[in-house]
């Protein structure tokens, strides 16, 4: 099979903690022709959706570091094959968000003809913070606006600790922490956020929700999707005092089992994620609520391969070739 990933600059990563190279890696060891390319290699000629690839297929049942570093060698050998995007089995899109939305634009028309991890019009709908308003009963009590009085009315009536987050972003970048308490300060970033020194409908829409004080003590749990189904869980939780708990801002990882009260979360998510095409996410959650649908570049398997002994990327590409053999087509 031919199984191509959309990524950024794979020279900049560790293999050793990136769930791509897992992934990759996992489709080498079945020999399948593997394609890596970036964001700006797809373009159109003669009405096609064409992509300049580089194959980074090696020899199988090397450690992974040796397999990248032979990885890396292909890349630097920049032997660019034109390949009609239609001509592959599966595409995994796994550049780490924000999406690009010419990129989506372009795979669009071929989205029903080639398998794609996920898909682009579902990828448009969730990359956003938006998507989780789909579930209003399983999340922290949200607001949106782009009026910045609207919400310091919105945080002084709430009366406790609340979240600013941009409305496209990850690994916690941008996610801070705001209170009624600190009335200096919330104002400057409220207003920072919003860039309210714009017009009105020149402004960015600003997301504001409830602070979950539990995740200082317990901190929240990532748990990975495959076909709405659960695919493995850890814990995470901050080491230095930031209320993030995201593994790039620093937090440590921990075993998890899955409790019952998050088998039900997964269990309302899941028609909505298979209806969009959303096939492998990673979801966050805090106590009881869900705090982040992530779908664009979901990561954690190696870490909860370390912490459980399994190697959740091999179910990963045992879904993708179910899916090119038989139900997809």
């Amino acid at each position: 099979m031919k199984i191509a990933f959309l990524m950024d600059n794979l020279r900049q990563i560790n293999p050793v903690l990136e769930t791509t190279s897992y992934l990759m890696y996992e489709c080498n060891q079945r020999e399948h022709t593997v394609f890596f390319l970036e964001p700006h290699d797809v373009y159109i000629r003669k009405n096609q959706v064409v992509a300049r690839m580089r194959n980074i297929s090696v020899k199988p049942n090397l450690r992974i570091e040796d397999y990248w570093q032979l990885l890396i060698e292909c890349l630097n050998k920049d032997d660019l094959i034109f390949e009609t995007v239609t001509d592959l089995d599966a595409l995994f899109l796994r550049k780490d968000p924000p999406i690009i939305y010419q990129l989506m634009e372009f795979l669009g028309p071929v989205s029903d003809k080639i398998f794609m991890v996920n898909d682009t019009m579902g990828q448009i709908k969730g990359n956003s913070k938006v998507y989780a308003l789909n579930f209003p009963d399983i999340i922290p009590e949200t607001h949106i606006s782009r009026d910045p009085s609207r919400i310091k009315k919105i945080v002084d009536n709430f009366g406790g600790d609340m979240v600013i987050k941009p409305l496209q972003g990850h690994g916690g970048h941008g996610v801070i922490k705001v209170s009624n308490r600190d009335q200096e300060n919330l104002n400057s970033l409220i207003n920072y956020y919003i860039n309210s020194s714009k017009p009105y409908p020149e402004r960015r829409p600003t997301l504001v929700q409830e602070y979950l004080d539990i995740v200082k003590h317990d901190g929240d749990v990532r748990i990975l999707l495959l076909n709405g189904e659960i695919l493995g869980a850890m814990g995470r939780k901050s080491l230095h005092g930031d209320f993030r708990t995201n593994v790039h801002a620093g937090a440590k990882v921990f075993k998890h089992e899955i409790t019952h009260k998050e088998r039900e979360i997964c269990e309302v998510l899941k028609d909505q994620l298979i209806k969009d095409g959303l096939y492998f996410v990673g979801i966050d959650i805090i106590g009881d609520k869900l705090v982040e649908i992530n779908c664009v570049s979901p990561g954690g398997i190696p870490r909860i391969n370390q912490l459980d002994n399994v190697k959740l990327e091999t179910r990963v590409i045992d879904f993708i070739e179910q899916q090119i053999k038989g139900p997809w087509k």
